[in-house]
């Protein structure tokens, strides 16, 4: 398994989501996102998974923190139901169907929560795993390790740790409500300081 064996799509939707997630993100978070759709593709590939939409899983994991961003939260939303939002006027805008549309929604608002059937939703499935195992190691004996280093060396981790434990933090104590406050609640800033990912 490598990096290579899964390419970006070629895509208006594909390069309007990163170009977006490039102009308002850090280079961490959005490194952040990149690692999560590999892991993604990973997990599929590992996991026998059939049928994906390899485009959706992309944009969708490209965009799924962009709800953090001062110039996307929304006072009332979970960041990542403001994400959501931004994936459906990006996709939107490269003539996806509004079912379409709707599914990079429910991708990343299922992102976060604390578990994802797989035979309801694959790809919410393989984002909220793919995401799991970067900000906590989570399965991370799953993908082989070759692979995980060649992932990492492309798309460094950077200041994550500390820039999305000030995102989430942040999101916590303003939406008590939301996702962020479990994610808060659970530990995730210690889970970032200790995941393997950071000694590989």
């Amino acid at each position: 398994m490598r990096p290579a064996d899964f390419p970006v799509p070629d895509t208006a939707a594909a390069r309007a989501a990163l170009t977006l997630a490039r102009e308002y993100q850090s280079a961490a978070i959005t490194a952040h996102g990149l690692r999560s759709w590999l892991w993604a593709e990973g997990f599929a590939r590992a996991g026998g998974f059939d049928g994906i939409d390899h485009e959706l899983l992309y944009v969708s994991a490209v965009l799924h923190d962009i709800g953090t961003m001062a110039e996307f939260d929304n006072h009332t939303l979970s960041y990542e139901d403001a994400g959501g939002h931004v994936a459906i006027a990006v996709t939107a805008g490269a003539g996806w169907a509004r079912e379409r549309r709707r599914r990079a929604l429910e991708v990343i608002v299922r992102h976060n929560w604390t578990s994802v059937d797989r035979t309801m939703d694959a790809e919410g499935h393989l984002l909220e795993i793919a995401t799991g195992l970067d900000i906590s190691g989570a399965r991370a004996d799953v993908l082989p390790e070759g692979f995980l280093r060649e992932v990492l060396a492309a798309h460094p981790r950077g200041e994550l740790a500390a820039e999305f434990g000030a995102c989430v933090r942040d999101q916590a104590a303003r939406k008590p409500d939301t996702a962020a406050r479990r994610l808060v609640d659970g530990g995730v800033v210690a889970k970032l300081a200790a995941n393997p990912l950071e000694r590989l």
